[in-house]
């Protein structure tokens, strides 16, 4: 079989400089020939052997698109957002089901549910629709990571055709990644801020934050002493306000006649008229005129309610305050600022959140 391919192959080469009739070359003629030789020899029959073969083993491959509806459902229903990402990248078919809402708010309320709240949705909203009407609505990020990279090469800008391609910009998964990627500042509220210090100890202020992959916590936007800017906040920091009453604006209290001694509350407090309101966590105590017995207590049955700051010491300006059960509203001066409107604390959780941030000394 050697000596017959040498031969074949000397040939051919020698065959380049003989002419045949009209110019045909040598190989024309004897290729055909080699390979009927081949195939009288049994070399064919081996050779279409493993081609059938081949075509077997395709059809015999089960595609991830021809698995059931509902166990393809399961399937990517198991894959983290990053694998989502991937997945998407495939094909189109897989793209839409991987970019479908119901498989990203199961991540938005793992990862981002405990301080991302309604206010948080509206400026989403709000900022879609700017972007919308902005002069470029469809530019991209130039933001570099993992998931926005992912994302960007799933949902070109154009498509093969040079028409633009329509990106769910509105989708959940679109919200996750310009959350994840820090391209989104969120309203949300930050315990003791500016680092715990003593000056912002037990209160919770309104912020526009921003996340940071690489440190994994956040950068704070106070709107307060020319925007403020705090970095490196701990998850365990933020929190979603709990209500939906402004910063600058007086909260309705609506839990003044249900106060007794023992009750954990918080309430507004601002350094002065131009100035935002803070949270304020404080325990509402027992008047002067009671001597603290259980028995005798009537402290909640007058129009006068004392609220303690028991983080300050005895003696401090700012350890108690009164407020009025029947007429409340603002009250203060500059000197030991305002204090506006109050909210009971009813859920342990929230309770267990202040005294963990109580301080150590």
């Amino acid at each position: 079989m050697l000596i017959f391919l040498v031969s074949f192959f000397s040939v051919i080469l020698l065959s380049k400089s003989f002419p045949f009739k009209n110019g045909a070359k040598m190989e024309l003629y004897f290729v055909p020939w080699f390979f009927d030789r081949l195939k009288k020899k049994g070399f064919g029959s081996k050779v279409e052997n493993v081609k059938e073969k081949e075509k077997e083993e395709e059809k015999g491959k089960v595609s991830l698109l021809d698995l059931p509806e509902l166990t393809l459902e399961c399937i990517l229903d198991r894959l983290s957002p990053a694998e989502l990402c991937a997945m998407a990248g495939v094909c189109s078919s897989l793209r839409e089901r991987c970019c479908s809402d119901h498989l990203w708010e199961k991540h938005m309320k793992q990862r981002w549910g405990r301080v991302i709240g309604d206010a948080a949705h509206r400026e989403w909203k709000g900022h879609l629709v700017f972007r919308r009407k902005s002069s470029e609505p469809c530019s991209r990020s130039k933001k570099k990571g993992f998931l926005r990279i992912l994302f960007n090469t799933i949902l070109p800008e154009k498509g093969a055709d040079g028409r633009r391609t329509s990106t769910p910009a509105d989708s959940v998964m679109a919200w996750y990644i310009s959350l994840e990627t820090g391209e989104f500042w969120f309203p949300a509220q930050v315990y003791n801020r500016e680092n715990g210090h003593a000056g912002f100890m037990l209160s919770c202020y309104d912020a526009k934050l921003k996340y940071n992959l690489r440190t994994d916590n956040f950068q704070a936007r106070y709107s307060a002493q020319g925007r403020a800017i705090e970095e490196n906040i701990s998850w365990d920091r933020v929190r979603v306000a709990p209500m939906d009453t402004p910063s600058h604006d007086l909260h309705t209290s609506d839990c003044l006649h249900d106060l007794k001694p023992g009750d954990h509350v918080e309430i507004q407090w601002r350094r002065s008229k131009e100035f935002p309101y803070g949270w304020w966590y404080g325990v509402v105590g027992h008047l002067e005129s009671c001597d603290g017995n259980e028995n005798h207590c009537h402290c909640r049955f007058r129009e006068t309610v004392m609220l303690e700051f028991r983080q300050y010491p005895a003696g401090s300006r700012w350890r108690n305050t009164t407020v009025n059960r029947k007429d409340h509203r603002e009250v203060g001066n500059e000197a030991d600022g305002f204090y506006g409107g109050m909210r009971k604390l009813y859920k342990e959780e929230e309770i267990s959140m202040w005294k963990r941030l109580w301080p150590s000394q």
